[in-house]
């Protein structure tokens, strides 16, 4: 049986450049960074200060949306309602006028609701084991996002939630494509990841592993994937949301098309559960049953978000990966990037936000730069598309997202022809 196609047609986000798709790429594009010193809790005793914190935050503010909800929900679940609420608006759905057990929800997160966690466990020492929350279980677990958002529209499709570290979104993404190409009874899936793990307690358990910058004086410049002058990634929180739909479907309907969904690999590392493995074996693995899914070529692909998070050890793991897969054509005309130069890290939700960040690229012809790339690491000697965007249209495109664990998670994804 042929594979249905699976096109992308609402986007959504809120992360530290931005509570709204529109916002984000404009600052995207525009060079800005999202990093500045953390605020809503006392840093000082951390090495690291700074990251990516949605500023002001006070929960789900959209038209239609009762906000005394949000209080029912961690940040990690409001930042993916959030980001759901735009995508579908986005998309144009109603979906009362549609069938609920045809229309699903796949979200990933890496960690769920840490703060509730943080709190109640606080609050059950303070003021006895008596006083925890009734809603402290229903706000801290991982699949609170995807439950909260078919609640909402009152979806009965597939509703499940993936944990798979850093590469949550995009696993989510995947497995959502794969539903709907599969046609197993649904037509529209909600779909991608949220975090909030910038919490007092998420942020020393990152600090204890050495792996966040500590360049506190100068946030701005301290996300710096590819360059010689790295010292570390920067935890950051936010949602990156899709809404995907069968190109029929879609097309029925009158939907407005970003870009179609044709690849997806997944595989494990089997190395460390931290570490990438030095050899990237299990990303070579990934992006090879991505192009293999799609029936493509690594000629074909014109762009890659890179998964990029500004750690040594990742960075040139990512590097030899993609030159692995993608041979002499890695050095002869790919183009690569990666957005957490200007975001940070956002854990769970960063596959989430680098789709977006693709789809906007192919649809307006300009690439996201490499913030910060001044001095490049001789070892990650490709084109990462430094300090500046390149306007350049590009048909295809490829998201890499790697996690603890050694989760690998490939998205391709290209221009659409009717």
């Amino acid at each position: 049986m042929a594979k249905r196609r699976v096109v992308v047609t609402g986007l959504g986000t809120v992360n530290p450049l931005g509570r709204s798709v529109g916002e984000f790429w404009s600052d995207l594009i525009a060079c800005k960074s999202g990093i500045r010193p953390l605020g809503r809790f006392d840093t000082t005793p951390y090495s690291s200060r700074i990251g990516g914190e949605v500023q002001n935050w006070e929960g789900v503010s959209f038209e239609g949306f009762d906000p005394r909800e949000s209080k029912r929900m961690d940040r990690f679940a409001q930042f993916a309602v959030q980001g759901a609420l735009e995508a579908v608006k986005d998309c144009g759905i109603d979906f009362a006028s549609y069938a609920p057990e045809r229309c699903g929800v796949i979200v990933g997160s890496g960690i769920g609701g840490l703060e509730e966690l943080e709190t109640q466990h606080n609050r059950m020492l303070t003021k006895g084991m008596d006083r925890s929350s009734p809603f402290t279980v229903p706000k801290l677990m991982a699949n609170a996002a995807a439950g909260n958002i078919s609640i909402i529209w009152r979806l009965r499709g597939p509703n499940f939630a993936v944990v798979t570290a850093c590469a949550s979104a995009s696993s989510a993404i995947g497995e959502a494509y794969r539903t709907l190409q599969r046609g197993d009874g649904v037509d529209v899936m909600i779909t991608g990841g949220s975090e909030a793990a910038v919490t007092p307690l998420g942020l020393s358990s990152f600090c204890s592993l050495k792996g966040l910058s500590t360049r506190n004086d100068d946030p701005e410049h301290a996300s710096r994937p590819f360059d010689m002058d790295r010292d570390g990634f920067l935890l950051s929180e936010g949602a990156g949301i899709c809404v995907l739909e069968e190109l029929e479907f879609a097309r029925k309907r009158g939907a407005k098309i970003y870009a179609e969904l044709v690849g997806y690999g997944a595989s494990g590392d089997g190395y460390h559960i931290t570490a990438p493995d030095p050899e990237g074996n299990g990303a070579v693995l990934a992006m090879r049953l991505a192009l293999k899914d799609a029936g493509m070529s690594p000629e074909q692909v014109d762009y890659i978000n890179a998964h990029g998070t500004s750690t040594e050890l990742g960075d040139i793991a990512e590097t030899g990966a993609i030159k692995k897969t993608f041979g002499d054509y890695a050095k002869g005309g790919l183009m690569i990037s990666s957005t957490k130069s200007s975001t940070g890290h956002l854990l769970g939700a960063s596959g989430g936000v680098a789709m977006i960040a693709s789809a906007l690229a192919m649809r307006d012809n300009i690439l996201p730069a490499t913030l910060n790339l001044t001095n490049p690491d001789p070892r990650c000697d490709l084109d990462y598309i430094p300090i500046t965007p390149r306007q350049k249209k590009i048909n295809v495109a490829l998201i890499n997202s790697f996690g603890f664990g050694g989760h690998n998670a490939c998205l391709l994804i290209k221009r659409f022809e009717g």
